[in-house]
């Protein structure tokens, strides 16, 4: 008995190859299966996380910034520092030094205790500063004023300041200004009188150079010893 083959016709190809491709498809499934898509999953966000990270991986809760902003930082820590370094702005010195400059200093004038005022239990001496230099100066506020006897020793305590601290006088050469020491008439108070003082030891607004004259007498009684600030003319 002989057997035949026969070629499949054209339809029968067709469905063969099918066949065929749809076992390629299952077997491939099979393979691959939900730990390789497990795999698939891990291996593409590792090399997500490497892109976001640099390549490199950085451990949780650590953050770095960047220099751009650590040096805008840095900056700002600066400019909001500005002030307190101790070293003025230009505009800052400037004006720092032409007020010294304008200053009446200690060297510029002279010193004087004027007369007594006396009234209604109250004393007041005219404490007077004359410009005795060769260009004009200023004075604003309150001078320091204490009372000390010939051999240095303090008396009582140092003036306290009455009133505002008064506008700014400008001294041309020969030009005086005041402050006015007040006190009180003996036994107008209960408060016993300080003792005697021989000299008025005197630093004039702004400076730190001291100034002497005579006291004239002057003795603080009642507790009461102030001085105003500086007035333009001399009062006697």
């Amino acid at each position: 008995m002989s057997l035949t083959t026969k070629p499949l016709g054209r339809g029968r190809r067709v469905a063969a190859g099918s066949l065929i491709a749809v076992a390629a498809l299952a077997l491939t499934a099979c393979q691959d299966g939900p730990g390789a898509d497990a795999s698939r999953s891990s291996s593409t966000a590792a090399s997500a996380s490497s892109q976001q990270s640099g390549g490199s991986v950085q451990p949780s809760g650590v953050t770095h910034p960047s220099s751009a902003g650590s040096q805008h930082a840095s900056a700002s820590a600066g400019a909001s520092a500005g002030g307190r370094t101790g070293k003025p702005n230009a505009a800052e010195s400037q004006a720092s030094a032409m007020s010294a400059s304008d200053r009446c200093t200690a060297t510029q004038m002279s010193l004087r205790l004027g007369p007594a005022d006396i009234g209604a239990g109250n004393i007041h001496y005219p404490l007077v500063f004359t410009n005795k230099g060769k260009k004009a100066c200023t004075l604003r506020g309150f001078p320091g004023v204490s009372l000390i006897k010939r051999d240095g020793s303090s008396v009582g305590k140092p003036a306290t300041r009455e009133g505002g601290a008064g506008a700014v006088v400008r001294l041309q050469p020969g030009q005086s200004a005041h402050a006015v020491l007040h006190t009180l008439n003996e036994g107008v108070s209960d408060t016993p009188c300080w003792a005697e003082s021989q000299i008025v030891y005197v630093y004039p607004p702004g400076s730190k150079e001291p100034m002497t004259t005579g006291s004239r007498g002057l003795r603080v009684c009642g507790g009461r010893f102030d001085v105003t600030a500086v007035e333009a003319g001399s009062l006697g």
